[in-house]
């Protein structure tokens, strides 16, 4: 999930940094913690990386060096395994999509990537860099779809229920007026209308920061809490 999820859906260009979405299990994180020991992975801040702080919602942070020499940035290793508005993992894993890509020793490797409806809830924070993302995401997906010719019904309620590009959403209430009609979205009701589609989108945007504080804010008060115990204990 996250940057390299975006990279490779064609969303962005570049990303240092490597997010994963985990099932935090006994077995799940007894491999991911061999496989992070192998590449001399180390936790970087708070919390410890236990399961059941993953389980609660927290992200564990991981620093990889990169090989001696190399002339390579070291890797962050961001680890998660529940997100506010996504489906539990068991589900995000039946939906998810595999690219088959080529490796620098000329092998193929499999590379599991969350749903791009996943991911684009799992962008909806209060973090400013990720709307833009949401955007670049969707439209995307909007663009091919729509080239390529008969869309599903499942692909247009996406794109009626995630477009942030105004002159998309129109296009998209033009193409698909029934489904456009149906919608209850506020953006697609304007966008009909006539009526401020940039308003809509922005208290639409609004809102999910603001769920996206509510839920973050216990979370952070566990963390600060663990930062003065850690200090206390140094």
């Amino acid at each position: 999930m996250g940057g390299q999820a975006c990279v490779l859906y064609g969303a962005a260009e570049y990303s240092r940094d490597l997010d994963l979405a985990v099932l935090a299990t006994d077995d799940g994180i007894g491999a991911l913690r061999g496989a992070l020991e192998e590449l001399g992975a180390e936790v970087i801040a708070v919390p410890p990386f236990h399961a059941d702080f993953l389980r609660r919602g927290h992200a564990v942070h991981f620093g990889v060096p990169a090989p001696v020499g190399d002339g390579t940035w070291p890797l962050r290793v961001d680890v998660m395994s529940t997100l506010r508005g996504v489906a539990p993992f068991p589900e995000l894993w039946e939906r998810r999509s595999t690219l088959v890509l080529d490796d620098d020793d000329g092998h193929t490797v499999e590379v599991d990537i969350m749903a791009l409806p996943d991911l684009v809830h799992a962008k909806k924070t209060q973090r400013d860099k990720d709307w833009p993302m949401i955007r670049r995401l969707v439209d995307a997906s909007y663009a091919v779809g729509v080239d390529r010719g008969e869309p599903t019904a499942e692909q247009v309620t996406f794109w009626l229920r995630e477009l942030r590009t105004p002159e998309f959403l129109r296009d998209a209430v033009v193409r698909f007026p029934a489904a456009a009609h149906a919608s209850t979205r506020a953006a697609v009701q304007a966008t009909l209308a006539g009526a401020d589609i940039e308003g809509a989108l922005d208290a639409e945007r609004q809102q999910e920061v603001a769920r996206d504080r509510a839920y973050w804010l216990p979370l952070r008060g566990e963390l600060e809490a663990l930062r003065h115990a850690a200090r206390r204990g140094a």
